[in-house]
């Protein structure tokens, strides 16, 4: 097993307040606003530009609604024609995809025509204009069968069918759209719009119910704050970044020790965490084993490092597997803490949604 959350030391510190977007990169299209990214980019976004930002969403995700939400499934050609005629976008921040990798693995089609074809179509209508691109993938595109902290040169070898499709939509990408840029990131640490498709939302909706959760000790993420991430989202669709980046935080973690911050920091019942490993789990769907990543090349591209670790104090992160019995020690854990710490980044000017 990986030793505890273990630290990637940034090159450089985070400096300066956001990017502004530019008129000519405005009016913004948001892609997958039903995901943790998406979701917390569009109220970001629409705070910073208001009447300027458009998010869409699938026509079955029918709860999804309110002002700037269009519905629109990426994969319907006509429907994105007709969208881009009647707001003219200049730029377009491609969060969608279905990550669900029970479901992909069961229905490889879906998966590819979610997740390749809606890029394929959202591709066909930026790049001969002239449109910014800014597309999330996802580190599951690695099998996580090495060392981890891996770069962007590290050879692809996904377990999943979702990785499989995210690794085919970057291709696509890459090949057809040389102006655009590919951020690789892992789990964004913010409020889902449905309250248990986060990473967050879904261990802390167990806890909340006194119903176990089972997590893994050997599969690693580098986990971010979403209050980061849509910093990071303004400054590449502002700038003239290409290619493929890494987008993970200095910090990893294991999803035991993800679900041990939770837990504690939120004052739940340590009794109702459990862990195994990953092939003990069986098979579908097949799990990623230490897919951190090393981010050097975006903060050397940048000029500083985006991301602030998850959880931002060290003092909050697990040391050993009980650590999360413990109680006292500094950590009062309850729902106001875990609203205030993990939900947000307390380092940041934050305008992530209330809880």
């Amino acid at each position: 097993m990986a030793s505890m959350a273990h630290y990637h030391r940034p090159e450089r510190l985070i400096v300066g307040a956001p990017s502004t977007l530019g008129e000519d990169r405005l009016p913004l299209l948001l892609t997958g606003i039903a995901g943790v990214a998406g979701y917390n980019a569009l109220h970001y976004f629409r705070a910073r530009y208001p009447g300027q930002v458009i998010g869409i969403r699938q026509r079955d995700n029918w709860r999804l609604i309110g002002e700037g939400v269009e519905v629109c499934n990426a994969e319907d050609e006509a429907g994105l024609q007709e969208l881009f005629r009647r707001y003219k976008f200049r730029s377009v921040l491609d969060c969608a995809g279905n990550c669900a990798l029970k479901s992909c693995e069961l229905d490889p089609e879906m998966a590819w025509r979610i997740n390749v074809e809606g890029v394929r179509n959202l591709i066909k209508l930026t790049v001969d204009e002239g449109i910014r691109f800014v597309h999330l993938s996802i580190d599951l595109v690695y099998s996580g069968t090495r060392t981890g902290w891996h770069v962007e040169t590290d050879v692809t070898d996904p377990v999943t069918e979702y990785g499989k499709t995210m690794v085919a939509a970057e291709d696509l990408i890459l090949e057809t759209d040389p102006a655009a840029c590919i951020l690789r990131i892992s789990l964004p640490m913010g409020v889902s719009f449905n309250g248990h498709a986060g990473a967050i939302d879904w261990i802390q909706s167990r806890f909340k119910k006194h119903r176990p959760a089972t997590l893994y000790y050997d599969e690693l993420r580098t986990p971010t704050y979403t209050d980061c991430l849509n910093e990071l989202c303004e400054a590449t669709l502002g700038n003239d970044l290409t290619g493929l980046f890494h987008a993970g935080a200095p910090r990893a973690l294991s999803l035991y020790e993800i679900a041990q911050v939770i837990n504690r920091i939120g004052g739940y019942d340590p009794s109702l965490l459990h862990g195994c490993l990953r092939h003990q789990a069986g098979p579908i769907p097949p799990r990623a084993g230490d897919v951190t990543m090393n981010s050097s090349k975006l903060a050397n591209a940048l000029g500083y490092e985006p991301f602030h670790p998850w959880p931002h104090d060290e003092h909050l992160t697990p040391t050993y597997r009980e650590w999360h019995m413990e109680r006292g020690g500094g950590i009062d854990g309850s729902k106001e803490l875990l609203t205030k710490v993990l939900y947000k980044n307390p380092l940041r000017r934050s305008t992530t949604l209330t809880i």
